[in-house]
């Protein structure tokens, strides 16, 4: 039997782009995988600097993505909200962390996967896997095109248009 925050946490997954494809059955399964946490304001969720072991998925609230420049001043440079996936860079490509995650909501939940539940995953119950994986894509897609029209708005605006 469901716990209520478990059953909570189904519907609300269950109208997630990671879970479109995904019956209530393996979006029960999934969340036998996953790690319910909670933050509050300005706590860190994660550091630059190490290793992304974790995956996280954004149920609640806001997440900041904080760069520390050479300067020594912290930069916010970009927000993560409800339904987003977050850490996916570090997680998969096993290199350290390059953004601060922090909490800038009261109470901020996310659901962590950790590596090993992943590999688990894979194995167990790879078509759940496969959504993982394809969802973290998109984010990273929709990541790059944002910084890349990000970069293209600054350049028209330092240089101009060139004809």
């Amino acid at each position: 039997m469901l716990s209520a925050k478990t059953a909570d946490l189904s519907q609300f997954l269950k109208h997630q782009h990671l879970c479109q494809s995904l019956t209530m059955q393996e979006i029960d399964t999934l969340l036998q995988y996953v790690e319910h946490q909670g933050f509050t304001k300005n706590e860190v969720i994660a550091d630059i600097g190490a290793l992304g072991e974790t995956l996280y998925f954004v149920v609640k609230g806001e997440v900041a993505l904080i760069y520390d420049s050479p300067d020594g001043e912290q930069k916010e440079v970009g927000r993560m909200v409800e339904g987003e996936l977050m850490g996916e860079m570090s997680f998969f490509d096993r290199q350290p962390r390059s953004a601060r995650l922090v909490s800038k909501s009261d109470e901020t939940e996310v659901l962590a996967l950790t590596r090993a539940h992943y590999k688990r995953l894979r194995v167990e119950h790879s078509y759940i896997a496969v959504n993982l994986l394809e969802h973290a894509i998109v984010s990273l897609d929709h990541l790059f095109r944002r910084l890349s029209k990000d970069y293209a708005d600054c350049s028209t605006y330092l240089f101009g248009l060139k004809k």
